[in-house]
């Protein structure tokens, strides 16, 4: 029998749970994909919508995102740990995917995301009600959940419709933890791509005692409204920059990014490993890079 434990966010000690739900039977054990049957099926930059099955990525850790746009399952016999969940559409397909693994929504215990997006987060309000499961969220994006509505200062606000509004079970903040039984994921603050935005690290290992640490970086790319101007966001900037110094600096044995194709996590599963590959300090490298010239193009008049 399947009995899933509460799930905590916590610091130094201290954790705000969410309460344990009742013991579920297993579902039959599912036929997985291997990584390169799903590369086969998925291009590069490939359609957000598009269907793909999962596949075991290290460890506990499981592709259950679409060819487009990632979503992560870790998970633990004590409880599942879910990041992203596509659009609203995309949604159904993490379900319908969590669901061929042999896994129930109800043994998802929380929900986190890389940044508060309605291609990454849409699907948030669709996961919690048939799952149950507490989201999990920075500060700055709380209100962002609540409304269905991009914040303010988000760089890409006014851009995108709204988004189904879901509830904030727990807030969490940089350098927190977000623990099951059986994982434990570190957030890391990089906001810049949207206010709130978070990256997470974790370890897994496989049943040859294999361990790697995973990182769950956010798109993080300078990307904005016609009339935003990042030059004119001195403290923003700043995060921003400080988000992308930190990430460089993390242990990151396998990368993993909410575009698949930000990563090179297409052409890497189609090898059969998602090990090796562009480095956690090669993609902050190659974001900061984009952004310096996004300023240029600023300064430029641009």
């Amino acid at each position: 029998m399947f009995a899933r434990i509460a799930v905590c966010a916590s610091s130094l000690g201290l954790a705000a749970c969410a309460p344990p739900i009742q013991t579920l039977a297993p579902l039959p054990v599912a036929e997985q994909v291997t990584p390169q049957q799903w590369a086969e099926g998925c291009s590069q930059w490939d359609e957000w919508d598009k269907p793909a099955p999962p596949y075991l990525i290290h460890g506990s850790t499981y592709y259950v995102g679409t060819c487009g746009i990632s979503a992560i399952l870790v998970a633990g016999e004590g409880g599942h740990l879910l990041i992203d969940t596509g659009t609203e559409a995309g949604g159904k397909v993490v379900l319908e995917n969590i669901g061929k693994l042999g896994f129930r929504p109800e043994e998802i215990a929380s929900i986190l995301y890389s940044h508060e997006h309605f291609d990454h987060v849409g699907g948030h309000a669709l996961v919690q009600e048939a799952s149950g499961a507490h989201i999990v969220s920075a500060p700055q994006a709380v209100a962002v959940f609540s409304s269905g509505e991009d914040h303010p200062e988000d760089p890409q606000f006014g851009m995108h419709e709204p988004m189904k509004p879901a509830k904030v079970d727990v807030i969490v903040h940089d350098g927190q933890t977000v623990r099951s039984e059986t994982a434990e994921l570190t957030a890391i603050a990089t906001p810049g791509h949207s206010p709130g935005a978070l990256s997470w690290q974790w370890t897994d290992c496989d049943t040859a005692g294999d361990c790697k640490t995973i990182v769950y970086a956010d798109s993080l790319s300078p990307v904005s409204s016609d009339s935003y101007r990042f030059s004119d966001h001195p403290e923003y900037l700043a995060h921003y920059r400080h988000g992308l110094s930190r990430l460089r600096k993390i242990d990151c044995d396998i990368l993993l990014t909410p575009h698949p194709s930000a990563s090179g996590m297409v052409k890497r599963a189609a090898t059969g490993s998602l090990v090796g590959g562009m480095t956690c300090t090669q993609y902050a490298d190659a974001v900061e890079a984009r952004l310096d010239k996004r300023l240029a193009k600023e300064a430029a008049g641009g």
